[in-house]
């Protein structure tokens, strides 16, 4: 599976965002599909996941209630919906591919795309 992850800009605080995640691969349904951050002198850390299905989603504490995760199995994309976005909430996000179970672990993941950049002002 290859990831292409888009849609990152600079916005203010309070702003949203889309981030989408375009899926090559027969595959792309089959998978656990997660999105994660990483900010300058941070780890990567875990920011929501869905089933194949769509039916189960999970969410970092620290994004539950303003970001959103969805799939279109049809069009191999992920999404992720970005709602009151906060400065802290700055880092390159990645969107990854897990074939196993629902995962919040990076190691889970074996599939990555390229990253693309959030920024939000204060």
């Amino acid at each position: 599976v290859q990831l292409q992850a888009s849609g990152g800009g600079l916005v203010q605080a309070g702003s949203s965002l889309r981030l989408s995640c375009a899926a090559s691969g027969r595959t792309f349904s089959s998978y656990v599909m997660g999105w994660f951050r990483q900010a300058p002198g941070k780890e990567r850390e875990f920011v929501a996941s869905i089933h194949w299905s769509g039916r189960s989603t999970t969410y970092a504490d620290s994004v539950k209630g303003r970001f959103t995760i969805s799939r279109d199995n049809a069009e191999n994309t992920v999404s992720l919906r970005m709602n009151s976005l906060k400065p802290e909430d700055t880092a390159v996000y990645y969107c990854a591919a897990n074939p196993w179970a629902a995962s919040t672990e990076v190691g889970s993941y074996n599939y990555w795309g390229q990253g693309t950049q959030v920024t939000v002002s204060s």
